[in-house]
């Protein structure tokens, strides 16, 4: 029996051309793997963590996403809660066999969520399958992590270039560059936010991500939690375009939540220094 699939997209004064391309290119990937039989339904939730007045814009940007796909629902009034709090709030109303986590940056390729889904399908022993992401320009980008440690977390954050070159296979290794490529990898320690396609009853078990997390880290700390039970799995055909950037490129207040979440996913899993 083809499944039925959630998704919850979480924006705060989102790029609204963006936030309308990412939706209707979801609502394409569900349709296309509705008519592989992959998918019976679907419903999409957008969780608007901005202030009124960004409203008007949100609502006119789910007009992208095609009726046929199933029913999409604008969850809006509660205030910036995070990204983490934000997705957690329809944690509680998930009847589906599989739910997206996505960002409002994130396009997906039409056959992105068949193949996920059917990779999840056929192997049981998967929870969550990370995607191939390309950013604007083409080129691919490493979302798939090993554990980080500070030296490492310093280094791709906020370090100049010449000195990331003196630490780049360190940094190659934190971002898995000699296994991620055109296969399917089992073994991922972290994935990212932006794009995990999980089993719903792992996601409700675990009671989503950790409401300690404001932003940053949220998304490790969930992959660690479902890899305890599940595996996650880098899914090279599962493609998307992720056009969003690095923290240290969004000015103080980001970089702020950063160090503080950094040292709450350290605290909480394990201290690594280099």
């Amino acid at each position: 029996m083809a499944a039925v699939l959630s998704a919850t997209v979480v924006a705060y004064r989102p790029d609204l051309p963006l936030l309308a391309r990412a939706i209707a290119s979801l609502g394409a990937a569900v349709l296309r793997a509705r008519e592989r039989h992959l998918l019976e339904g679907a419903r999409l939730f957008v969780v608007d963590n901005g202030p009124e007045e960004t409203r008007t814009g949100v609502r006119e940007a789910l007009r992208a996403w095609p009726p046929e796909a199933g029913p999409v629902e604008l969850v809006a009034g509660h205030g910036n809660l995070g990204y983490g709090r934000g997705n957690n709030l329809v944690l509680d109303r998930l009847d589906s066999d599989f739910h997206l986590v996505m960002n409002p940056d994130v396009e997906l390729d039409r056959d992105a969520l068949a193949a996920g889904l059917g990779v999840l399908a056929e192997d049981p022993r998967i929870g969550l399958v990370a995607p191939d992401a390309r950013g604007e320009d083409g080129a691919r980008q490493y979302l798939c992590k090993r554990y980080p440690s500070l030296l490492v977390l310093f280094l791709r954050g906020f370090a100049p270039q010449r000195l990331r070159q003196r630490f780049a296979r360190a940094l190659d290794e934190y971002e898995m560059r000699d296994v991620i490529g055109g296969e399917i990898v089992r073994d991922v320690p972290l994935a990212s936010g932006c794009f995990m396609l999980l089993r719903t009853a792992i996601f409700r078990r675990l009671r989503g991500f950790d409401p300690r997390f404001f932003l940053y880290f949220e998304d490790y700390d969930l992959s660690l939690r479902v890899g305890r039970e599940a595996a996650v799995a880098y899914v090279p055909a599962a493609r998307i375009v992720h056009h969003g950037g690095e923290a240290a490129t969004k000015g103080a207040r980001h970089i702020g939540w950063f160090v503080r979440s950094a040292w709450r996913f350290f605290a909480t899993h394990g201290w690594k220094l280099a």
